[in-house]
């Protein structure tokens, strides 16, 4: 079961979070709260987030729209991984000989990039 905090709550587990600033986030839409019957409510990996936001905010004095970007590229670093984690998955499923071929190809694809970049 999904635990959901209020803003009250959040406010108070997440250091440095002001509802000023809470309200900031929300606005530049770099957090979004979900909707519940006692109004808007966050989950654990909001408070997360809202930590990590309130740490970037505060150690390199970023503003809501650079903090928007910083999110968008984190989401989409933790997309690509949780990608790699399935497709490496799936490829450890193969057969041996399948397996082989993908490692002689990645390593041939990424030893044309490297002489690519030189």
């Amino acid at each position: 079961m999904t635990r959901f905090y209020s803003e009250t709550e959040v406010i108070s587990r997440v250091e440095e979070l002001t509802q000023p600033r809470l309200g900031a986030f929300v606005r530049a839409r770099v957090v979004s709260p979900v909707t519940t019957a006692h109004g808007p409510a966050y989950r654990e990996a909001d408070l997360a987030r809202l930590q990590l936001l309130v740490d970037l905010a505060e150690a390199y004095e970023l503003p809501d729209d650079s903090l928007s970007m910083v999110m968008s590229l984190i989401d989409q670093l933790n997309t690509a991984r949780g990608d790699m984690r399935a497709l490496m998955q799936a490829v450890a499923a193969e057969p041996d000989e399948v397996r082989g071929r993908i490692s002689t190809t990645v390593r041939s694809i990424r030893i044309i990039h490297v002489d690519s970049e030189s």
